[in-house]
């Protein structure tokens, strides 16, 4: 019992003591791994210079989205000027060709107005020639339809031009042009044509009228400038 019982001494002896050695090595590890002040202090000026740049970058990254709006917008406007300024170049060469200012090329077609070869003996031969009306009836038509520019035996029309009969011609804004009247109209050649032939259309009021009518589609039709001509 005696002995048994300084075994059991002896164990708790070593136990403690094994204790105390754990724990001191603990305790000493640990103070191992704790900082110092100095990697304290370099730990925190680490901090403060990463907040810092995060501050900067961040003022930086809103004076870059703020350029790159005010870069957008005067973007934007440039393009609705270029746009604009397109647009007026487009309009003011329509204009052009309304007016007359410009040579013009396209399709259209032509439409010959003759006098009657047959005149009745006892019919007045005034009744079976071309008139002013009837060929103002065909220029109206064509306006009507979409002509971009219309000429009569080469020379360029407007809206304002003068035409009217002098005996056997026509004088066209100061210019005598005898029969046939060839008036040439550029535009779209198909819808001239449904047009101009349409049942009851002005070409079934120029054959009663005596007017002998041909027509052509034309693929390339060529029309000058309009000269102002005194009368």
């Amino acid at each position: 019992m005696k002995v048994r019982g300084k075994y059991v001494i002896y164990s708790l002896v070593l136990l403690v003591t094994g204790f105390m050695i754990s724990f001191s090595y603990q305790i000493a590890n640990e103070e191992d791994q704790r900082p110092t002040n100095d990697q304290w202090r370099r730990e925190d000026q680490l901090r403060t210079s990463i907040l810092s740049l995060q501050r900067e970058n961040r003022k930086l990254q809103d004076e870059l989205e703020g350029t790159l709006k005010s870069v957008n917008k005067m973007e934007s406007q440039l393009a609705n000027q270029e746009k604009k300024s397109f647009n007026m170049v487009e309009e003011a060469k329509k204009l052009r060709k309304v007016v007359g200012e410009v040579p013009v090329q396209g399709q259209g077609i032509r439409v010959s107005l003759e006098d009657s070869s047959y005149i009745p003996a006892s019919e007045n031969p005034n009744d079976y020639i071309v008139h002013e009306e009837h060929i103002r009836m065909v220029i109206h038509e064509l306006y009507v339809t979409g002509a971009e520019a219309i000429a009569i035996n080469g020379q360029r029309i407007s809206h304002t031009s003068n035409i009217n009969c002098v005996g056997p011609v026509v004088n066209v804004d100061g210019v005598k042009h005898p029969a046939p009247f060839v008036i040439t109209a550029i535009g779209d050649s198909d819808v001239f044509w449904s047009s101009l032939n349409l049942s009851g259309s002005i070409t079934d009021q120029l054959v009663d009228d005596g007017v002998e009518v041909r027509m052509e589609k034309e693929a390339d039709v060529e029309i000058p400038p309009h000269i102002a001509r005194e009368g």
